[in-house]
C-alpha cells in the first residue's frame, strides 16, 4: 500500500512539474517540448524501479530500424508506454483521439509536439484528411508516427482484434512497420491496483516489410504481438 501510494504520489508529482516547468516551451522550438517527453519517459521508468521495486526489460532494441522510414505499432495496456517510448524511439508523433486534445494543458504539449487526431465513428473534414496528415508529416520529417492498434487501454489478457487504422497506416504509408509487444498491464493497469515487485518487459519485434496485402500485414502483426504477449506474461 505503502508502495503504491509513493509511486502514484511522486509519478503525478513530476508530471505535473515538467508540464508546469516547461509552459515557456509552448512558444519556443518544438524540439524543446519535445525534450520534456523524453524527461517524462525517463521519469516514469525511474519511479516504477525505485517505488514499485519493478524490473525493466527491453528486448530487442538492435531490432529498432535505422536510416529507414517506419511508423510503430505498440500494444497498449498502461499509462506506461504513452510517455516511456518517447524515451526508447526517435519522440514519435502519436496518432490519438481528437478529446485528448482537448486536456487543459496536456493537450497544448499534445498540439505542440505534432500529434495528429482523429475523431473516432466520425466523418469530417479532419479526417478526410487525415491520410494527407500522416504523408506530409512521414515525408518531411525522421520521427516516426506510433499508434496503438488496439485504439485504448486494454487489460494484458485481452486478445480483441487489432482496429482497421493500422492497416490503413500501412497501405498509405507503405513504410516498414516496427511492431512493440509488453507487458505494462501486469503491472499498472488500467482499471486495479498497481503491482510491485514484477518484471515490466518491452519488446521491440521484427520490423514487417512494407507492400504486403493490407489484410495479411494485420494478421501478421496481431499474431506476432500477442504471441509475445503471451511469453512475457
Amino acid at each position: 500500500m505503502i508502495k503504491r501510494t509513493l509511486f502514484l504520489f511522486f509519478f503525478y508529482f513530476g508530471v505535473i512539474f515538467v508540464c508546469i516547468s516547461f509552459l515557456p516551451a509552448l512558444v519556443l522550438p518544438q524540439k524543446i517540448t519535445l525534450y520534456g517527453g523524453k524527461i517524462l519517459g525517463f521519469w516514469s521508468k525511474f519511479c516504477l524501479e525505485i517505488f514499485l521495486s519493478t524490473k525493466i526489460v527491453v528486448k530487442g532494441k538492435e531490432k529498432i530500424l535505422n536510416n529507414k522510414k517506419f511508423f510503430i505499432a505498440s500494444a497498449h495496456q498502461s499509462q506506461f508506454e504513452t510517455f516511456f517510448l518517447q524515451s526508447l524511439f526517435n519522440s514519435p508523433v502519436f496518432i490519438l483521439k481528437k478529446e485528448l486534445l482537448k486536456i487543459p494543458i496536456f493537450g497544448w504539449y499534445l498540439k505542440k509536439i505534432g500529434s495528429i487526431s482523429i475523431d473516432r465513428n466520425k466523418i469530417t473534414k479532419d479526417n478526410l484528411g487525415f491520410s494527407d496528415q500522416i504523408k506530409k508529416h512521414t515525408n518531411s520529417s525522421r520521427r516516426p508516427i506510433i499508434i496503438f492498434p488496439q485504439a485504448t487501454r486494454v487489460d494484458v489478457l485481452d486478445r480483441s482484434p487489432f482496429k482497421k487504422g493500422v492497416k490503413r497506416i500501412y497501405e498509405e504509408l507503405n513504410i516498414f512497420c516496427q511492431p512493440v509487444a509488453l507487458n505494462s498491464g501486469s503491472i499498472w493497469p488500467k482499471s486495479g491496483e498497481l503491482k510491485p515487485n514484477k518484471t515490466l518487459t518491452v519488446s521491440i519485434l521484427d520490423p514487417i516489410r512494407p507492400n504486403m496485402n493490407p489484410d495479411e500485414f494485420i494478421n501478421i502483426l496481431q499474431k506476432n504481438i500477442y504471441d509475445e504477449i503471451d511469453r512475457i506474461v
